[in-house]
């Protein structure tokens, strides 16, 4: 042995993976640092620059309220979001991200108000604008905390100059939309019912309440036929409700022609209140059995009672005589919305309760009055709950004060007992009971609202536009011209704008932009552009505090002042301001466009601000905001179930972040099925950690092999196969890639990246060429070719991932190129025509099919410890296939199967070899390789010690040992 032979480490010899990027992420220490370094740098500023020739892609973002720390919504929600526009951005668009804010109503008003609950401070004893600052003061503070929590995500915009509700420009801009649909006829004060939050004291819209399960008081109720045949003059109809407190209120009952109804003798009774024996009931027949069974009776049924008698009937009201009141006639009205499914087939009507009772109402408007019924609705019930004088004897009359039907605090008041007693000392109680379903309740409060007619500001729904248009027609059209992610939510959308009423804007609060027109007392609007054009100069100079400013009226009336024109001081729905934020930012941004490309929110926003920004934006534009919208479900924990404080099953994005990295969160939100309901725990945390560890781990060697890449380039005829599959591989994926994010399918992506770095790359190619890389020659072409994929392969794979894992990928980039800005300043790279190779892949599927059958042979042989490396095994393969035989015919196998020697038998193997169920006419018999080990790649082979220098090496380790010396690489 020689000298140079005796003192070598062939360890040092080898082209072993050289890298600083840690196994270890460290992502809760290391991602602030490239959170700072971005704003250093100015990141946002550069992109913009770098991109500002480019065609450009807008996401608008869909505005949160500023009230308080973000929660794991928020997280998915602007993850989601940052994902969309950096995957553009990278594709060649100037893709811009505004980040915007929901500043005014109710959210922020509650949670000032309960300040001056907590110090004993009355609101109303607060000057309004000084009220309002204190509102516009918490939303600043707010929207600095959740910038600086968004940053923290990894999300990218313009924080600087983000867009808020409150902005004095935004405002202006709100004021004016509103005006617009005033001034063309759309807005119109009226009276509907409307659900009402008594705690609130404001009508709230159906997207600001949520559903939950109560147990209500239900009763029926029998009305005295006031009219008919002889044998229905003594009749009784029977009505169910589960709101007795809506009984003064009632005004008539709904049945259905298509209904069959009957009349019904009482045969027996066993309660202690109700019918009695003899007394004669209407009902449907399908309900008859069912209701006599809840008031404990037992009926005959007597005949049938048609359509027609129950049109000409009319009935007397069951509190008939009561404290002077109630002494009305009360109509029978048809209703499509009635049916035999429950309750007794008639519907109690109390037209300022209900959508529905109000629509009956007013369609019969003209016949009632005919009939010389009044068709005047009634307001039963005031702001705060309590009965009105149009309910005498429950209301300012009674003995004791008002009966109230909800209390401050969201509690059950005493209107239903009163009106039940009442029932039942007037003998017009059929029966009683408790049901458990679910109802309405304000988002905010978490208390129950009720339905009550009340005067409003609404826009309509169903008004001609003066071009054969409604806003429901335009809305409806709109829908067919958008895109949907996923498809069923354009049936989603349709169905509430079919069914929807009109518009109500309206609330009754102190913070927001106001209503800001003048009406006389029928409710008409003052029309006047050069009054419109005050208001909204001092609205863009002062904000919205202009007009409750002292001196207001007389300010933008002018010359009018004197005319008997009444300011309105409600406030807009703060669905009408989100709805507006098109305006304000892609309309008057000039870093932006309108429509925009795509909104993405949650499901729920079908129902709130793709509602709103549909409506506002057909209303006064014609067509949608937004040309795609995307929606992404809730998260729940692990069990599927909602997370909530109380059940302690709620993960925050800042606790994840803590102890793993927002990397983390990240990859969790691209490996769910967003589109659907996702779930969060610690176990599912804990798999996205594993398998970014396996994804870190896959980059982390790319960058030690790449250390000692010199950037050769090795054509692509001259590459061998197995690179060839790679970069074929590379290209089926760019497709995968851009048409998953194209297509908003991130967990396509992530599984498809994922699976790829685990098995292909891992588990295969690094695998197989780790020998090639580690001992080859540096003149080597398959070294050469093998380095140049690598590099290809991190290129492609860390930009690819830039989107959704900005912090890793950042890291990873710049360790590889130093003097680089940012990954995210990177374009996705082109994929050459000639990389997509099919007939190459499929043969190559032929060869994995045999590899697979070898390496199976070979785990057994581990695991039976006949071998311990796979170097030391040759195996026999036999190949009965001809299409698997003629793949493998030139490939070197022993290379493939990483074996020392392997031989490869076009023919049947014999009865004891190996064969596997999925890949038939393969068959393996393990044998040992011959020969001796070399000290340097550790194979067996029979030229070991064929050159004297290097007599322990195979002569391809002993020619790279040479060329190494000759370059002055060999280290001692």
């Amino acid at each position: 042995m020689t000298d140079t032979a005796t003192i070598l480490d062939y360890s040092k010899t080898l082209y072993l993976p050289q890298t600083d990027f840690p196994m270890r992420a460290g992502l809760p220490a290391k991602e602030p640092e490239f959170v700072k370094r971005w704003q250093d740098l100015d990141l946002y500023r550069k992109l913009r620059e770098d991109a500002k020739d480019r065609p450009r892609y807008v996401l608008h973002d869909g505005p949160p309220y500023a009230n308080g720390n973000i929660h794991i919504g928020h997280a998915l929600n602007k993850i989601l979001k940052d994902v969309i526009t950096r995957s553009f951005q990278m594709r060649g668009f100037d893709s811009n991200y505004v980040p915007g804010w929901d500043c005014h109503g109710l959210p922020i008003e509650w949670k000032i108000e309960e300040q001056y609950r907590a110090k004993g401070k009355n609101k109303d004893d607060v000057p309004i604008n000084e009220f309002r600052q204190e509102c516009r003061e918490f939303a600043t503070h707010w929207i600095k905390v959740q910038s600086g929590e968004f940053k923290r995500l990894g999300i990218e915009g313009d924080f600087d100059n983000p867009y808020t509700t409150m902005a004095f420009h935004a405002e202006s801009r709100i004021a004016g939309e509103l005006l617009k649909f005033a001034m063309s006829g759309q807005l119109y004060r009226g009276s509907k019912p409307v659900m009402w939050s008594v705690v609130e004291r404001t009508a709230l819209a159906e997207a600001e309440v949520e559903y939950q399960d109560i147990e209500s008081d239900m009763i029926w109720a029998k009305f005295p036929v006031a009219g008919g045949r002889d044998d229905l003059a003594s009749a009784h109809v029977v009505i169910w409700t589960t709101t007795p407190w809506t009984i003064p209120g009632n005004r008539a009952v709904a049945y259905s022609p298509r209904v069959a109804y009957g009349l019904f003798e009482v045969e027996t009774a066993e309660n202690d209140f109700g019918p009695r024996p003899g007394e004669k009931l209407i009902f449907a027949d399908a309900l008859a059995e069912e209701s006599a069974a809840k008031a404990k009776l037992t009926f005959k049924r007597l005949r049938t009672v048609t359509a027609d008698e129950l049109a000409a009937m009319t009935l007397a009201h069951p509190l008939r005589g009561f404290s002077g009141g109630y002494d009305f006639a009360v109509p029978l009205l048809p209703g499509d919305h009635v049916t035999d499914d429950a309750g007794t087939g008639f519907v109690h009507t109390a037209p300022s309760h209900g959508r529905e009772d109000f629509d009956a109402w007013m369609d019969a408007g003209r016949d009632l009055e005919a009939r010389g019924i009044s068709s005047v609705i009634p307001f039963t019930v005031d702001d705060a709950g309590y009965y009105t004088k149009d309910a005498p004897g429950f209301g300012p009359d009674r003995e004791g004060g008002a009966a109230r039907v909800i209390d401050d605090n969201g509690k059950k008041g005493d209107a239903n007992k009163a009106v039940i007693e009442e029932l039942i000392a007037r003998d017009a109680l059929f029966a009683r009971g408790r049901l458990k379903h679910s109802y309405p309740h304000s988002w905010r409060s978490k208390k129950p609202v009720i339905f009550r007619n009340t005067p409003q500001w609404f826009v309509y729904m169903d008004k001609d536009l003066g071009d054969h248009t409604t806003l429901r027609s335009r809305a409806l059209a709109a829908i067919d011209e958008t895109r949907f992610v996923p498809a069923g939510g354009q049936n989603r959308l349709r169905a509430m704008i079919e069914d929807r009423p009109d518009w109500v804007l309206s609330r009754q609060r102190a913070w927001g932009v106001p209503i800001c027109v003048f009406a006389d007392d029928n409710g008409n609007v003052l029309k006047d552009e050069a009054v419109n054009a005050r208001i909204l100069a001092a609205f863009e100079d002062e904000g919205a505090d202009a007009w409750f400013a002292k001196g207001a009226r007389e300010r933008f009336l002018g010359e009018k002042a004197n005319e008997p024109w009444t300011q309105v001081t409600d406030i807009l729905d703060v669905w009408f301001d989100s709805g507006s934020t098109h305006v304000f930012t892609l309309e008057d941004r000039p870093d932006l466009k309108w429509p925009a490309d795509v909104y993405l929110e949650g499901s729920d926003q079908h129902r709130g601000w793709f509602h709103s920004s549909l409506l506002e934006s057909c209303g006064t534009r014609g067509r949608a905001p937004y040309n795609t919208l995307v929606t992404h479900g809730f998260t729940m924990d692990e069990e599927g179930r909602k997370m909530s404080k109380s059940l302690g099953n709620t993960v925050t994005p800042q606790d994840v972040i803590k102890d793993s990295g927002a990397d983390i969160l990240r990859l969790w939100v691209m490996t769910t099925d967003y589109w659907e309901d996702q779930r969060l725990g610690k176990n599912i945390i804990q798999t996205n950690i594993d398998a970014y560890r396996k994804l870190r781990n896959t980059i982390r060697w790319m960058l030690g092999t790449l250390a000692h890449d010199e950037g050769d380039e090795v054509p692509y005829a001259d590459m061998p196969e197995l690179e060839k599959l790679m970069l074929h591989r590379l290209a089926e994926l760019d497709e995968v890639v851009r048409a998953g994010y194209d297509g908003f399918e991130f967990k396509r992506i992530t599984r498809a990246l994922i699976d790829f770095m685990n098995v292909e790359l891992s588990a295969f190619y690094f695998d197989i060429r780790k020998d090639a890389l580690y001992c080859d020659a540096p003149s080597s072409v398959r070294r050469k070719a093998a380095l140049q994929v690598v590099r290809h392969l991190f290129d492609r794979i860390v930009t690819w991932l830039a989107p959704m894992l900005p912090f890793t990928m950042e890291e990873a980039w710049l360790d590889l190129h130093k003097d680089a800005v940012s990954v995210h300043m990177e374009q996705f790279r082109p994929t050459p025509a000639e990389w997509r190779n099919d007939e190459l892949a499929a043969k190559w599927r032929k060869v994995k099919d045999v590899r697979r059958v070898v390496t199976g042979a070979l785990e057994l042989e581990r695991a039976d410890k006949r071998i311990g490396s796979s170097l030391e095994a040759a195996p026999v393969v036999y190949i009965a296939d001809e299409e698997l035989l003629a793949a493998v015919k030139d490939i070197d196998m022993a290379e493939i199967c990483i074996t020392s020697a392997i031989t490869i038998k076009g023919e049947a193997g014999p009865a004891d070899a190996f064969v596997t169920d999925d890949v038939k006419g393969v068959a393996v018999v393990p044998e040992r390789a011959t020969g001796t080990k070399c000290a340097r790649s550790w194979r067996y082979t029979h030229d070991v010690g064929s050159d004297s220098a290097y007599p322990d090496v195979s002569a391809r380790d002993a020619a790279a040992l040479h060329e190494l010396a000759r370059l002055g690489k060999l280290v001692a």
